[in-house]
């Protein structure tokens, strides 16, 4: 072809130091010291791009001709032959790209995200448990609709909550893929979630005690035991079970608990410490419990570490009730809805709900501390029985 193939091995061995061309954008950069390089000018895009190929002592004239004929191949589809030959090493240097190997490392990157950085394993556990037994062996870029949708159908409907998790789950870690370089269908788990269909699974809300009836309940939990003065305490701030039963003496000062932001529900580093009021009966329960504390956790478990999430809810079903634990905090929030006058914002940061617009919210420089002081304190009257019902008005 005319205008390459200037070059011959023969002439290049005579060469003095300087820049050869051979045509079709293939030049030797010959160097004083003798070295020599390959290099290959194309353009792309409107801009000029220069790619080595290579050392002479490495590369002989006819592979070098080849390697530039393969890129010149790649700018005519359009692509930048530097970006596109970076984007294969990153493959080959890569293990294999299987949607276990990948879903890992999308994993990994989020753990600082992940509270406790997803040591109890809830942000994986739903693609461990129903995804990866069955599709972790496919490589990610073959990853299609159908694949994720006859993966989930079984638990579409059944377990409604999971497979939805599952499925959000999967996006992260496709849209991780992509992020690497790896050419996926985004779209995948969208389409997948069209053809499952609309859930037929009712969500239930877990069963509570009525505001009404929680006196009668308190009153029950007589022995000074550890799940005893727990859910006592628990009923008795409206906070979670985590917080909960991961409660520590030093967290607690005068009549406040700073739950730190680590324990809170939510991700690591979207969190902060939350102050709770403790009401009389709060700090009553509090010393009860304190002889029993080890390693200054307040509610600490027969054998190591604290109490599990189950200990109060096996309680409460020996009984032959349906209600759960966390239900009390629907108690509270009723009672606060029905028995006073309490502002919304108020009665939503008692239970840790984040409440307004993100403007609102940024401007906001308050926890309502002493407004809910004065709520709880009225709670817990009503929680022993000394208040009868009636409508709290708050100053």
């Amino acid at each position: 072809m005319a205008g390459l193939h200037k070059l011959s091995s023969a002439k290049i061995k005579s060469l003095d130091a300087g820049k050869y061309a051979d045509g079709g954008g293939l030049w030797l950069h010959k160097r004083p010291d003798g070295g020599a390089q390959w290099v290959l000018r194309v353009t792309v895009h409107g801009r000029r791009r220069e790619m080595g190929l290579g050392r002479l002592s490495d590369v002989s004239l006819k592979e070098a001709r080849g390697a530039a004929e393969n890129w010149r191949a790649v700018v005519r589809e359009g692509k930048d032959p530097i970006k596109e030959r970076e984007r294969q090493r990153r493959e080959a240097a890569r293990p294999e790209n299987t949607l276990a190997n990948i879903a890992a490392d999308a994993f990994e990157s989020r753990k600082a995200e992940l509270k406790g950085d997803g040591k109890a394993g809830r942000w994986f556990s739903p693609l461990a448990l129903y995804v990866l037994p069955k599709l972790g062996k496919v490589p990610v870029e073959e990853l299609d609709q159908q694949d994720i949708k006859n993966t989930l159908a079984p638990i579409w409907h059944t377990k409604a909550d999971t497979a939805n998790k599952a499925l959000t789950r999967l996006s992260i870690v496709m849209r991780h893929a992509a992020a690497l370089g790896l050419n996926v269908d985004l779209q995948a788990t969208d389409k997948a979630k069209a053809l499952l269909g609309k859930t037929r699974h009712v969500v239930q809300n877990i069963p509570s005690v009525q505001w009404q009836d929680v006196p009668r309940f308190y009153e029950t939990l007589e022995d000074p035991t550890v799940t005893h003065l727990a859910l006592r305490l628990l009923i008795l701030t409206g906070v979670r079970s985590r917080p909960l039963r991961f409660a520590r003496l030093d967290q607690i000062e005068d009549n406040v608990w700073t739950v730190p932001g680590d324990v809170m529900k939510g991700r690591k580093g979207k969190t902060v410490d939350f102050r709770v009021p403790l009401s009389s009966e709060a700090l009553r329960v509090i010393e009860l419990a304190r002889p029993q504390e080890r390693d200054g956790f307040l509610f600490p478990s027969v054998r190591k570490g604290v109490i599990s999430d189950a200990t109060m809810s096996r309680m409460m079903e020996r009984r032959g009730m349906k209600e759960r634990p966390h239900g009390f905090r629907s108690s509270l929030r009723t009672w606060l809805a029905e028995a006073t006058d309490a502002p919304h914002e108020v009665a939503e940061t008692i239970l840790q709900h984040v409440s307004g617009t993100s403007v609102q919210l940024a401007y906001r420089r308050t926890d309502y501390l002493e407004q809910r002081h004065s709520l709880m304190e009225r709670w817990a009257s009503h929680v022993t029985g000394q208040n009868a019902a009636k409508v709290v008005h708050i100053a």
